[in-house]
């Protein structure tokens, strides 16, 4: 029920009470209800980034880049022209401007002199754009690029830069901008590609180019095509992490791979990741001059590094330690905004019609599989999807601390089918990416694995951490399992579903708005909808009713075999849920528990009683939990509220102290917030 507009939840939320009165109504006009309600959801859907107007510049300001008199140098550069006498040629040819400066620079080199030359570049590259001279605006772009590197990095001026002065950071976004211009020009050509080169002349000196994958997560031949981060606007996440330093945030994205590929399969449609683009020149990082060869032309090296910001967060250059600039989430959105992502979005689906969901249900990533990182597995609830997720794994992965020791999965399930049989997929589901990824069992951080539910969600999560023994089959029969009379699959489907073992990868829950006791939205109307309009697959219906009819008087409670829907196993008289609470745990299980809270005066509080709109206070908590606690949220937000996500960060940071201190062949490294403690 997560993704429904604000003005519309109140009238479901109340439907969970109301409803009772038109239950009789014709199912055609039940089903229009139901329908309509999930159009509502989904148009509930953002568009997570649009196409700005033009692209993001921090030069746009400083530069006068939109105004009606075109670019213009700052009052500092122009102080710079009247002291060396060239002020009169700022509206003559670029290319003339910076070849005088560049006879300055050779005479009286200064930090001063390149950064007013970078800017000068900069202003002809974006005069000459207007121009539409695109060689020589490439030209003044590259330019910019190659004396803002030369003020950042020559060694002769380092004593001499301030990294308190805003000329420095000037300098760092004339490097990105003009970067990313000459980028620009170099992507229309169809050469911004790992394995491509270009070059660049600048007044007889020849800057040759190769494009080099450094820490990327795919093989280069993955990437179809580069977007520029500045060209889109977030609409759909609330917080964007973006850092500052050097390069330009480009949008990798993906190529499309044969489904049948076991590994594919757990990567979303249209997945994108987050690329630092950087421009390094080789040998000598500091020259804008060097060795003149027979063709005339003083010749220079420079490689366009490429990095995955996920995992490297600088670069060295000249012996320092340079921060680069990245953007993590813009990618993020990119790969939502797909169409094809949208075919893992279908909660409405999900919930009328399970079996055509199934066909999706799994684990899906969206980043590559990494070794040796601890993964967090995030399960949605009713009539939702792992786009639910979005705000909190944003939030979770732009934590640098986190980010480099855990990977964030995604369970998919058909939300209409009760949560034991999602329960009994999602162990299969798991031990299929073991056999995947990890089929020799060596990875150790695959063993020390997070699960985070939100709703039903932590009914399934809860189900991966006991033992069943004869709880759950006592519930339909005194008699032993072995005596039951039926054919191999449904004999195999009632052994998976009844008898398992807590699965020892997992090391920690988070439970989050969990109906444990029951829920008050289901009741007699919902339920009855529910019967009505959730379509369960017909062969396991008719399976289930042979087997009834093969073993009469075998069954006291036939609850957990009849064609149940999810709305029937959420009830607060469905009986597994008291023997899913009183379940053997193992003793290494870490449970964590977040309850939303509404305020007292909130008008669902007066009129549904304490709890977050669906899920009582009574229902939700659970006094054995390592931890708990309470947020004042609504269901459908109380896992995207900012203190559950900041909770949910201090468990993750303190899971990674303990996995360090028991078991150090796991190679993590403490989070930086020792201080943080679990309440």
């Amino acid at each position: 029920m997560d993704r429904l507009l604000p003005a519309r939840r109140i009238a479901v939320r109340g439907a969970a009470r109301l409803l009772a009165p038109v239950a009789v109504l014709p199912r055609p006009l039940l089903a229009a209800l139901l329908i309509c309600a999930g159009l509502l959801a989904g148009c509930a859907g953002p568009k997570w980034v649009t196409v700005r107007d033009s692209p993001h510049n921090p030069l746009t300001d400083r530069l006068k880049l939109l105004s009606r008199g075109g670019p213009k140098p700052t009052d500092r550069t122009l102080m710079f022209l009247r002291r060396y006498d060239l002020e009169t040629y700022v509206h003559n040819n670029p290319n003339e401007l910076v070849h005088k400066v560049q006879t300055v620079i050779d005479h009286d080199p200064s930090p001063e002199a390149l950064a007013a030359a970078a800017e000068l570049a900069y202003v002809g590259g974006a005069r000459s754009d207007m121009l539409v001279q695109s060689q020589q605006a490439f030209n003044l772009y590259c330019a910019s690029v190659a004396y803002s590197y030369a003020y950042l990095f020559n060694p002769q001026f380092t004593q001499f830069t301030n990294p308190y002065d805003p000329q420095f950071r000037g300098a760092c976004d004339l490097y990105n901008a003009g970067l990313e211009a000459a980028l620009r020009t170099v992507n229309k050509q169809g050469k911004l590609r790992p394995g491509e080169s270009f070059s660049v002349e600048l007044k007889g000196q020849q800057y040759d180019i190769a494009i080099e994958p450094r820490n990327v997560p795919w093989p280069p031949g993955d990437i179809k095509r580069f977007e520029f981060v500045s060209d889109y606007q977030i609409n759909g996440l609330k917080n964007v992490f973006h850092t500052y330093g050097l390069g330009v945030p480009l949008i990798a994205v993906r190529k499309d791979h044969p489904a049948d590929d076991p590994v594919e399969k757990h990567y979303a449609p249209g997945l994108c990741f987050p690329v630092t683009a950087f421009l390094r020149c080789l040998p000598d990082p500091t020259a804008i001059a060097g060795n003149t060869s027979v063709d005339g032309k003083c010749h220079h090296k420079a490689v366009l590094e490429l990095y995955d910001p996920l995992q490297a967060t600088e670069v060295t250059v000249a012996d320092r330690r340079v921060p680069l600039e990245s953007n993590i989430t813009t990618p993020l959105a990119y790969s939502l905004n797909d169409p094809s992502f949208a075919t893992l979005d279908q909660p409405t689906t999900g919930l009328l019609y399970p079996d055509r969901v199934k066909k999706l249900a799994g684990i899906y990533m969206l980043e590559p599989y990494q070794p040796g990182k601890i993964p967090v597995l995030m399960i949605h609830g009713l009539w939702s999807s792992p786009i639910t997720w979005m705000e909190m794994f944003n939030d979770l992965r732009g934590d640098p601390d986190l980010r480099s020791q855990y990977q964030f999965w995604f369970y998919l399930y058909p939300s209409g089918q009760p949560f034991w049989r999602s329960a009994t997929q999602l162990r299969e589901a798991l031990a299929d990416v073991r056999r995947t990824f990890d089929p020799a069992r060596q990875e150790a951080a695959l063993d020390q694995m997070v699960l985070v539910g939100h709703s039903m969600g932590g009914l399934i999560a809860n189900m991966q951490i006991v033992n069943s023994r004869d709880d759950f089959w006592h519930i339909v029969s005194d008699k032993p399992i072995q005596l039951v009379k039926a054919d191999d699959k449904t004999r195999t489907a009632l052994d998976r579903t009844f008898y398992f073992q807590a699965d020892p990868a997992v090391r920690t829950i988070i439970t989050i708005g969990t109906p444990h006791r029951g829920s008050y939205f289901s009741n007699d109307a919902t339920r009855y909808l529910a019967e009505k309009l959730i379509n369960l697959p017909e062969t396991m219906t008719a399976r289930l009713a042979k087997l009834r009819t093969d073993n009469p008087g075998f069954f006291r409670d036939t609850d957990m075999l009849d064609a149940a829907t999810s709305l029937d196993s959420l009830s607060p008289e469905a009986p597994i849920l008291p023997v899913l609470l009183a379940a053997q745990r193992p003793l290494w299980i870490k449970y964590h528990n977040v309850v939303g809270r509404l305020p007292k005066d909130d008008w669902t509080v007066r009129l549904f009683g304490d709890g977050d709109g669906v899920v009582p206070y009574s229902s939700a908590h659970l006094a054995e939990a390592d931890s708990e606690i309470t947020v004042p949220a609504e269901h459908d937000e109380v896992h995207r509220h900012p203190e559950t996500i900041l909770h949910v960060r201090e468990i993750l940071a303190a899971h990674l102290r303990e996995v360090k201190e028991e078991y150090p062949e796991v190679e993590v490294q403490t989070a930086r917030r020792d201080a943080l403690e679990i309440k």
